[in-house]
């Protein structure tokens, strides 16, 4: 992908994030990495959301070194880089601290597989990660270290990491989470929640990710 367009699809995502309800003020990122170039777009620290440009988005290499910009890349940038560096199939990445996902993540409890939308769109429970401190490769190494198949996991006492095969399903991954912890946690009000047999995981993942939206969707699988 060219630059230029990608400056423009993580611009698009960052200012996503206030708009579903998953950052306040200045926090939380979106990034993308250019697999031609190796060089990942990310926000800029400190500017506001409406603040946003593609233009004042920051590139930087693999190991965090500001290629272009004029801002200082996001203080998450080196978690970002880790993850890309170990993880080739990852082209974009979001950070949130999402309330209702972030208050699993402050006791420290994954998210269960209760319902089919969390089958569907994750195929598993999403996980929680370690507490790591900020600052320096800590929190990318706990990402790569505890999510495993899931494009979703939540930092124990920090918030909410999702990746994808685009800057694009990183950002839907992130929005997800927030809607399914709302639900689930809505759920936990009124009673125990009951995890699906895992032959309906892998039913309602496999129909969701590979059937959606063909006529073969409402075959059971």
């Amino acid at each position: 992908m060219m630059l230029q367009a990608l400056r423009e699809e993580v611009c698009r995502a960052n200012k996503a994030l206030p708009a579903y309800g998953l950052v306040t003020w200045t926090s939380g990122n979106v990034s993308g990495r250019d697999p031609a170039s190796g060089l990942v777009v990310i926000k800029p620290s400190g500017v506001m959301f409406e603040d946003l440009t593609p233009q004042n988005m920051v590139v930087v290499d693999l190991q965090g070194n500001v290629v272009e910009g004029d801002h200082g890349a996001s203080t998450d940038t080196i978690s970002h880089v880790y993850v890309y560096r170990r993880r080739p199939d990852v082209l974009g990445m979001v950070h949130t601290h999402s309330n209702y996902a972030t208050a699993f993540a402050a006791v420290g409890r994954s998210i269960p597989v209760c319902l089919t939308a969390v089958a569907d769109e994750f195929g598993m429970a999403i996980p929680c990660g370690d507490y790591a401190r900020i600052g320096g490769e800590y929190i990318g190494e706990e990402i790569v270290r505890s999510i495993g198949p899931c494009v979703a996991v939540l930092m124990k006492q920090h918030g909410v990491f999702t990746v994808g095969a685009s800057v694009n399903k990183a950002l839907k991954a992130a929005v997800m989470v927030e809607d399914i912890a709302k639900t689930v946690w809505l759920a936990m009000q009124i009673g125990q929640v009951e995890d699906l047999p895992a032959e309906e995981i892998a039913a309602n993942f496999e129909r969701y990710q590979h059937r959606y939206g063909t006529a073969l969707a409402s075959v059971a699988g």
